[in-house]
């Protein structure tokens, strides 16, 4: 193992806060006098099928720990999941199923590998423990924390002080949130930063428990591509680990010019060196943004498939968007119709350029949908069923040729 200081320099990197640090010092000199590695915990819903870059902030700090030679322990909350994380949230999740939080798990396990070493890492269901639980030991552990003290947390504060509703399961997430990290022992736990308080209320669960408490590591909230809100599925602003390379690069090089820097600090494995100078560069303005863009995007590329892919990737889409040649490879669908027109819309979720006819008229009113190299800019426009082939371009990148047939 490298010694305390080289260790926290390499912790260090990316992060918010370490609470309280003076407590990760004394466990690493323990852990090295003793040639003993820490546990590393992180939680995860499966509320999604897929892992984006905003979940990587986390894993990537994760296998930074295993490079320094400790262990990591992931808990797949399918018990949590189905409770739904309240952090950040105005409202009540919709509750998901067991079985569709089980299903969503198996590609988390899949995704989780693609970063980190299987062989230092543990996974554990916390069904594990919580589908024991008689409801004796479930009062027990709730008799732990006070609801005086859950109203503390910002988002259930603002819920209650305007009369939103807040259902009585939703209490139940800090604490059992906390009960995961006394079932696994952590020695330190990593969450982003909305995440504090269920964090903060593990440290107190462990004490309760007598299990020595943990240090928290919190990391940012990583913004979408669009650079105001968090990275996330629902809200069309997400780069998954397991898109195509192209698809990966495209998206890349689409977000605003501020998130350069922190995207290649929390995303790569750019060493901190070189990450000075291209904070330099990009402060003073020396080089064109678009260059760096282009470095980050092969960056990434290259950390979920190859170097080959992030070379293709880059040469795809300079051929698209610097030459303005059409990519290779463009989807065919042939699409079936009863009438003689169709709405736009309809063609544009029957195809997969939109996952719903809301998100298709955005578009349109958007100005990002072109038929044929025209802008579509009135959302009632319907298009003829003429059994032609028509090229439909949705936003910079999605190209599809879309063939509409009469079949009375």
């Amino acid at each position: 193992m490298l010694g305390v200081k080289e260790q926290l320099e390499v912790i260090r990197r990316g992060t918010v806060e370490i609470i309280p640090e003076e407590e990760l010092i004394i466990k690493l000199e323990v852990s090295i006098k003793e040639n003993k590695p820490l546990r590393i915990k992180m939680g995860f819903d499966p509320t999604a099928p897929d892992i984006h870059l905003g979940h990587t902030v986390g894993i990537r700090k994760l296998k930074q720990f295993q490079e320094l030679g400790h262990l990591v322990v992931l808990i797949i909350g399918d018990y949590t999941g189905m409770v739904g994380d309240p952090s950040g949230r105005s409202e009540t999740r919709p509750q998901l199923s067991y079985e569709e939080v089980r299903k969503n798990a198996e590609t988390y396990q899949k995704q989780f590998f693609k970063i980190l070493d299987k062989k230092k890492t543990e996974v554990h269901f916390n069904g594990e423990w919580f589908s024991k639980m008689s409801f004796q030991e479930i009062m027990h552990l709730a008799s732990k924390f006070t609801l005086a003290r859950i109203l503390e947390r910002d988002d259930f504060a603002e819920r209650y002080k305007e009369q939103s509703p807040i259902s009585l399961h939703e209490l139940f997430y800090p604490i059992m949130q906390g009960y995961d990290s006394v079932a696994i022992k952590a020695d330190l736990e990593i969450g982003a930063t909305e995440q504090k308080f269920n964090l903060l209320t593990a440290r107190q669960i462990q004490e309760e428990y007598r299990v020595p408490p943990q240090v928290i590591l919190t990391m940012p909230v990583l913004p979408g591509t669009d650079g105001v809100q968090r990275m996330s599925k629902s809200l069309g602003n997400y780069i998954g680990i397991d898109e195509s390379p192209e698809e990966i690069f495209g998206k890349i090089m689409s977000i605003p010019d501020e998130l350069i820097y922190p995207y290649f600090e929390l995303l790569t494995d750019i060493p901190p060196a070189e990450l000075r100078k291209i904070k330099k560069e990009l402060e003073g303005k020396e080089v064109n943004p678009m260059e760096w863009k282009k470095r980050l995007g092969s960056e990434i590329v290259k950390l979920y498939h190859s170097q080959k892919d992030a070379e293709k990737a880059q040469a795809e889409f300079e051929k698209v968007f610097s030459k303005k040649e059409l990519p290779e490879n463009i989807p065919v669908k042939e699409l079936s119709y009863s009438e003689k027109q169709v709405w736009t819309p309809y063609v544009c979720t029957a195809s997969g350029i939109a996952t719903s006819t809301s998100q298709a008229v955005r578009l349109i009113e958007q100005g990002g949908l072109y038929i044929d190299n025209e802008r579509v800019t009135d959302v009632n426009k319907k298009i003829e069923v003429d059994g032609k082939e028509h090229l439909f371009k949705a936003g910079k990148r999605t190209f599809y040729k879309i063939i509409l047939k009469y079949n009375p």
